[in-house]
This record gives structure tokens, sequence and C-alpha cells, in this order.
């Protein structure tokens, strides 16, 4: 019980200190059940429709402004990473990889990986690691928004710019 007080009081300490701030850490964002890496600041606008006004304030302080797409980091490459024999846990993720959503989406590529825990990596056009994330709660849904918010397409590539042949 003594552990559970001072969970909940230095739980209290970040929220007050970080409303204090104006926003929160992804650790802080996490903790109260949001995804600062693909919370985007319209969804916080859409919670008064399902009577989630509440979460509203929290929510504005894990979210990421859309000011245009520059905003929004984009990415070449993407790589889900999962193990098979965690299917069964993440019925989501199982059902994402099976459907057609997958070929949605050239750049990104599906690995089986022995135990792990499902995962999405950002890669430079290099194939450089660039961000990871931990994607075990996510729905079909949010992964492929995720996906279309995050991954660059062939409309992002200007090849009078680059010079490019493709």
């Amino acid at each position: 019980m003594h552990h559970l007080n001072i969970l909940l009081a230095s739980l209290t300490f970040v929220v007050i200190f970080n409303e204090c701030k104006g926003h929160f850490t992804a650790e802080d964002c996490w903790a109260i059940g949001m995804n600062k890496a693909s919370l985007l600041c319209s969804t916080c606008d859409q919670l008064p429709k399902y009577d989630l006004e509440f979460m509203k304030e929290n929510c504005l302080n894990c979210c990421t402004r859309e000011e245009g797409t520059s905003a929004i980091k984009r990415y070449p490459r993407a790589s889900l990473e999962v193990c098979t024999c965690k299917f069964g846990a993440y019925p989501q993720i199982q059902a994402f990889i099976k459907s057609d959503k997958p070929h949605k989406f050239p750049n990104l590529t599906i690995r089986y990986v022995r135990g792990l825990d499902p995962i999405i990596k950002l890669m430079d056009e290099s194939g450089n690691v660039q961000e990871v994330l931990a994607i075990e709660r996510w729905d079909t849904d949010t992964v492929e928004e995720f996906l279309k918010t995050h991954l660059e397409t062939d409309s992002d590539k200007d090849y009078l710019r680059t010079n490019r042949i493709y």
C-alpha cells in the first residue's frame, strides 16, 4: 500500500509539474494512456462528441499540432516487426498484417522476429532507424492512420527538385 501511495504522489507531481510547463513528455503521455508520437491535436477536438471532455486538456498536452505537413515528420521507410507466436495476444496487429492494408504502403516491410512484441521502426532513406514505437495497444485503423501520416508517398517526392529518375 505504501508503494501505491508513493506512485500516486509521483504521478500527481508529474501531472502538476507538466500542467505548469504546458506539455507532457512522451513517458508522461504513455503513463496516462496516450501515445505522443501518433496523437494528432485534431483527435483531441473530437473528444467532446464521445462525452470525453474531461480528457481534452491532457490530450492537448500530448498531441502533435497539424500546422501543415512540415509539422509532421515523414519517413521514407518503415518496418512493422512482430513474432507470429504473439498473434494470439495481438489480434488487431495480426488482422492488419493479414489484410490488404499493408499493400497500400510499398515502403512498409513486415518482419517476423522471434519473441518480439509488435513495433514499428521508422527509417531514413538509407535504412537507418530513426524512431521505434511500441504498437501492442493499437488497432488496425490506428496502424493504418499512423502509416498514412508518417510514411512518405510518391506524391511527397518532388522529382524536379531531387533530379532523380524513378
